[in-house]
Order: C-alpha cells, then sequence, then structure tokens
C-alpha cells in the first residue's frame, strides 16, 4: 500500500487488492482510520502504515459492513469502533457466513495465503452507532461522520472532514474503469435511494471525494454517476413494466453490460 496526503494530515491509502482505498485523518489529539482491509494481515500492514504517520491515539470508522473495509480491526485494538446500527446488525448476524463465502472465493481463485488470512481474521463488531450524523472532536478538527441514505447498502457512513473539503465515501463512490463496477450492485443495495445518496454527498460541498476503490475523484465525477443512477432506475423501472426490453436496456445504458445487468438485478 502507499500513502497520498490530500491535505495537511488528511491521507488516503491504496491496496493492491481489490483496488481498495483507505483513509487517514489526523488531529491534535487523535487520528481516525476510516475503513481496516479485509484480514487480519491486511489490517496489520495498514496499523503499521498509520503509525509510520503517527503515534496519537486512534479511532476507527467502517464505511459498511463489506469484509473488505472492516474485517482488519484487531490489529488497532483497544479503540472505538464507529458504524452505522445496521452495520452492527449485519456483522452480528451474517459475519461468519460472509467470512466462510470469501476464504471460499480465494480458495477458489487460488490465493491461498488470503483465504488463510481470512480464516485467522476475528470480526469485530463496532461499539459507537451513528443512525444519522456524529461529530468527532480529534483535536483542532473535526470529523463527521454522515449516513447519506441507503446506497451501496441500508448502513452506508461517509466521513467529512469540513477543514480540508474532503468526504470519505465509502462505497458509494466507486472509481472503476467506467465508474461502477459491477461488484458495486448486489442484493443489499438501493438502486432507488443511491441518487439521493450523492446528492447528500454533494450538499457537504467536497473538494475531494475518495471513494471506497480507486483515485480520489472530484465532484464533478459524482455528479456525472448521479445522472448514470437515475438512467439506471429509468431502464430498470422500464424493464420491469414492460416498456423496454433487456437487450435494449443494456445498450441504451450509459454503462457496460456486466455493470447494467448488476445494476438492474439490485432491489
Amino acid at each position: 500500500m502507499s500513502w497520498t496526503e490530500l491535505a495537511d494530515g488528511v491521507h488516503l491509502s491504496r491496496h493492491e487488492e481489490l483496488d481498495l482505498t483507505t483513509g487517514l485523518v489526523i488531529g491534535a489529539e487523535r487520528c481516525l482510520v476510516i475503513d481496516t482491509g479485509g484480514d487480519v494481515d491486511q489490517g496489520a500492514g495498514l496499523a503499521a502504515a498509520v503509525r509510520e504517520l503517527t503515534d496519537l491515539p486512534w479511532s476507527v470508522v467502517y464505511t459498511h459492513a463489506h469484509f473488505d473495509h472492516c474485517y482488519g480491526t484487531t490489529a488497532f485494538l483497544p479503540c472505538d469502533v464507529w458504524a452505522h446500527p445496521r452495520c452492527l446488525r449485519e456483522l452480528v448476524e451474517h459475519g461468519e457466513a460472509a467470512k466462510a463465502k470469501w476464504v471460499a472465493h480465494y480458495r477458489n481463485e487460488e490465493k491461498p495465503g488470503i483465504a488463510d488470512a481470512i480464516t485467522r481474521t476475528g470480526i469485530m463488531p463496532p461499539d459507537r452507532l451513528v443512525a444519522a450524523r456524529e461529530e468527532l472532536d480529534l483535536g483542532g478538527r473535526t470529523a463527521v461522520l454522515v449516513h447519506p441514505g441507503p446506497a451501496h447498502t441500508d448502513h452506508d457512513l461517509v466521513v467529512h472532514v469540513p477543514d480540508a473539503g474532503i468526504v470519505f465515501a465509502g462505497d458509494v463512490v466507486e472509481h472503476g474503469p467506467q465508474g461502477f463496477t459491477a461488484y458495486s450492485f448486489s442484493d443489499e443495495s438501493d438502486l432507488p435511494g443511491w441518487p439521493a445518496a450523492l446528492d447528500a454527498i454533494l450538499a457537504l460541498e467536497p473538494r475531494i471525494v475518495v471513494p471506497g476503490h480507486g483515485d480520489a475523484v472530484g465532484p464533478g465525477f459524482v455528479r456525472e454517476h448521479r445522472g448514470g443512477l437515475r438512467r439506471l432506475n429509468e431502464l430498470k423501472a422500464a424493464v420491469e413494466a414492460g416498456d423496454t426490453g433487456l437487450d435494449e436496456a443494456l445498450a441504451a445504458s450509459p454503462y457496460p453490460a456486466d455493470v447494467t445487468r448488476a445494476a438492474l438485478a439490485a432491489p
């Protein structure tokens, strides 16, 4: 992984696996780690990298409950762990099943090292819950945790750093080759609500938006894909009403066929 400093004391880290992007916000008294990676080893590497930048006490925030964003937390303990209440429910009720699924996935991908690391990983549920909005005082700097509404999941949190004009958006924003990827959409996603979640991010007037995967972007990128999501919602409604065939919808979509299929299959 590598660090990029976006503003004084505000960093993003890029990880090769899944093109994951995590974050760090440093105040005068504390620092905030935004997502912890997908397994105990990745989390340990991230924790060591944070310690290269600061020795301040840390807190952790989960942008959502998917394994690649929150399974690396044991390396940061003891610390407070912030998340949306439905993130807690997801990890408690379905975390072990998700863990087994990803172990099997990486064994099938012939990546036994990652599979073994996930097997050794303990899932850490959050202990500080944010239903709508919470301000964290890091000492001379505030980080604001905001639930923008249902989007990638029903429990997304974004992290706003007002003094730097930066929003860490988790997977509410992704920066793949065409913006979203087929993995952006699942049976946990809320396609109708997603454009409004991007509206909520844009209302924060960010200078920089850090996606859950890929390089940082500007607000223009978010506006562009808000429009793309609105178009996907129109196409989904037309297909479900029988006004448009699937092939026509795929041809009319602003996204590749695999992304469009995944989006149209989302709730």
